[in-house]
Order: structure tokens, then sequence, then C-alpha cells
């Protein structure tokens, strides 16, 4: 598609292109009920080469693309990992390595981020849009490059996440709010303004109503609300208990909800490639869009995965992976019958965050079709699955589980009902 040029390019020492090899994906799971192919993905792989992967199928077809991507911040994020991921109970977890956003400078940070987004302008729809999330670190840097990649004409908003917090700051202003930058792919672009209206201030409706001529005679219609402005205030995830995973950088789901319903409508295709603790998917699969994520984070997909399971459930997806690795869970399986009843239960049950069974194993593809997962902030056990089989038989009976360092564990039973 024809775009036009941008007068000004980014460059740096040391530029190197980049041709990505695209990754070999293996489904490693199905979730959720019925037969066929689950529509959503969930991808653990490098995402430079997932999207190579992917181009043959879905090149200007996914219709709103949001990123999350490193800051350049310089820093490691520790994850806290447990049976209870709360800041209140530091006694029910522990911290491991979670997210490093370190780099050897601009250059190095340029260099991979440029040609994913050029790979993202490929896959989006032409009426497509794509929010990329960032801070002052690379803001400015990043906006040239999308300018070159869109053209500078395809800016739709440069939005200020405004949050408060405490800050260790005190030779400066307090630094407390994110960029967000929203390009689209043509002037042909979803947005959908009635999803997003938000109600007028009262002293908004207390003005009009003391007087007519406010607002230099336009009145407003106070009832329906108004379009958001490009400064939105939401609070960060250490303010909201109840969100919380546990995953550092994580981000408040209604951030991405008000940015799934701007940009999409239902049945659209929603992409992450950062997907980090998976609140993108969370939000699209909740409005009822179709959604795709991918991290190269064991970690991150496992609480995707857990966090799925326990917010969207009945939600249908699969899991793929470049590198499929699993654990033998033998040890701590348990299986018990009676007649055609089979109920499965894990012995370590402080170890495992969800586990799921596939009742008709083939061998190959393993198809969750009875899961449970520890709530967040929770220790109790993981409930037993159970399953009544509807004749008497041999059937090969498979069970996966997820710890909390993002481990996959798989054990495969024959059982004799």
């Amino acid at each position: 598609m024809a775009r036009r040029s941008s007068p000004v390019r980014l460059t740096w020492e040391g530029q190197r292109p980049r041709t990505p090899a695209p990754a070999s994906l293996y489904v490693t799971a199905t979730v959720g009920p019925g037969g066929g192919s689950a529509r959503n993905r969930l991808i653990r792989g490098e995402n430079l080469a997932v999207m190579a992967a992917l181009l043959p199928e879905l090149e200007r077809r996914v219709d709103l693309i949001v990123v999350d991507p490193p800051f350049l911040s310089g820093k490691a994020y520790p994850a806290r990992v447990g049976a209870g991921e709360d800041s209140r109970r530091p006694a029910t977890w522990r911290t491991r390595r979670g997210f490093d956003d370190r780099w050897r400078g601009l250059a190095d940070y340029l260099d991979m981020l440029k040609p994913r987004l050029e790979m993202i302008h490929r896959l989006l729809a032409t009426t497509g849009t794509l929010y990329v999330h960032l801070d002052w670190h690379t803001a400015p840097y990043v906006r040239v490059l999308l300018d070159e990649i869109f053209g500078p004409e395809r800016l739709l908003n440069e939005i200020a996440w405004v949050y408060h917090g405490p800050s260790p700051i005190r030779s400066a202003f307090s630094r407390k709010h994110d960029t967000v930058l929203v390009y689209t792919k043509s002037a042909r672009y979803t947005f959908n303004a009635d999803a997003v209206r938000v109600p007028y201030d009262p002293s908004t409706w207390k003005t009009f109503a003391g007087s007519r001529r406010a607002g230099f005679g336009k009145v407003p219609d106070l009832a329906r609300g108004k379009v958001p402005e490009d400064w939105w205030f939401f609070p960060v995830v250490a303010r909201l208990h109840g969100e919380r995973t546990g995953y550092p950088t994580q981000k408040p789901l209604a951030l991405l909800e008000r940015i799934v319903r701007a940009s999409s409508r239902p049945g659209d295709l929603v992409a992450d490639f950062f997907c980090g603790s998976g609140t993108t998917l969370v939000a699209a699969a909740r409005a009822g869009r179709r959604w795709l994520g991918c991290d190269a984070s064991r970690l991150a997909c496992a609480v995707t995965y857990r966090r799925l399971l326990l917010e969207c459930p009945g939600e249908r997806f699969r899991l793929l992976e470049d590198r499929p690795s699993t654990r033998r869970l033998a040890r701590a399986l348990h299986i018990t019958r009676d007649g055609r009843r089979v109920e499965v239960r894990l012995r370590s049950h402080a170890r495992f965050q969800w586990i799921e069974a596939d009742w008709r194993y083939n061998g190959r593809d393993f198809r969750s079709r009875a899961r449970a997962a520890r709530p967040w902030r929770s220790t109790a056990p993981l409930p037993p699955l159970i399953h009544r089989f509807p004749r008497r038989g041999t059937f090969r009976v498979a069970v996966r589980a997820g710890d909390s360092s993002g481990n996959i564990y798989l054990a495969v039973r024959s059982v004799r009902t």
C-alpha cells in the first residue's frame, strides 16, 4: 500500500537490517469446549520470528495491534511468584527474574524494535490501528521510526496515560505519565467513539444548567457523555489489588479495554506481540474479539495462560510454542477410579498453579477438556478434576500442570474403567 514517505529518517551508528527466519510453531494444547480448531492463539516464541511465520496467513489481516515493548529503562524487574502474589503477605511469595529491560545502548534497542514495527505494519489490515506503549526514555525516537514506517500523516494520537504514585525524584518534576503512540494503516480506520464515551464533569453540567449560552452557544449532549481527551487517568496495577498477578510492568485492564473498544469491532482480530501478563488478550476476549498473543518469556506465557483460565472461563484458544518442552509429572499425580468415575488430583498442590486433563488423549494433540487454576493471591489447594466416562473401557488420560516458574509438566496414564 502506497504511503507518503517521511521527510525525516532516524539513523544510528552500527544500524543493522534484520531478515528474520520464520519460527516453526507447534500446537501444544487446545483449551476450551467443543471440537475443531480454536481461533485464538497464545504463542511462546521470539516475536520477530513468530510474526514472520504468521505473514502467509495474516498479512494485512490484523485489525488492531497493541504492543508494550521494552522502554530502555536499564532495569531488571523481578516477578513475584508463589502461592499468593500479594505484597502484603511476603511470606507467600518469592521473587524470580521477570522482565529484563537492559540493553547495550539506544542503538541496540532501536536495532531490536525497528524490524518488529516494520513487521507489524505488514500484518495490520488496511483499516487497522497500532497502539505503542512507551515512556520518556524512547518515545521521541520511536515516533520518528513510526513516522518513517507508517508515514507522518498516519499519526492519530499521542496519548498520555497519567497515574499517581510515590516517586523518589527530588531534583525534577515527578514522572507520572506514559506515552501511547497511535498510528493507523490508512485514512480508513476503525474508531468507535460511542463505545468509549465518559460522563461530563459535574462542573460542566452546572455550567450549562446555569446558562444556555455557555460553550459559545453550542450545547453538548450531556447525557450522552463525551469522547475522552488524549490524556487518560487510570491507576497503576500496584493500586489495583484485585488485578495484580505478580508479573512486573503489568498494565491496568481498564486501559486496554478502552483501546480495544475504541479501535476494533466484535469479531475483529486483536494482537499483542509483547503480551507480558496478557492484559490485552483478556480485554479482547471480554469484548468479543478474536485475539493473538506472543511473548518469548516462559513466565509471561504461564501468567497469561493462568489468567485466561481464571478470567475468561470458556474461552477457546490454542497454545503454540517454538520449542516445546515438558517435565515429568508422574510423582505428583494421583488418579483414583470408581467404576466409570475418574478423579485426578495433585499431591504437591502448593507447587502448581493450574491443572488440566485430556480424558481421551490421542498421543499427539492435547485437548484441555477439564481444567482448574488457583485464584490469584490464594494458597488454597487446586481442586481435583473429575470425569465420568460414558462406557467401560481403557482410556489414555493425559494430565498437564504448570508451576509458578512457568514450567509445564505432563503425565500420560492408561485408565481402565
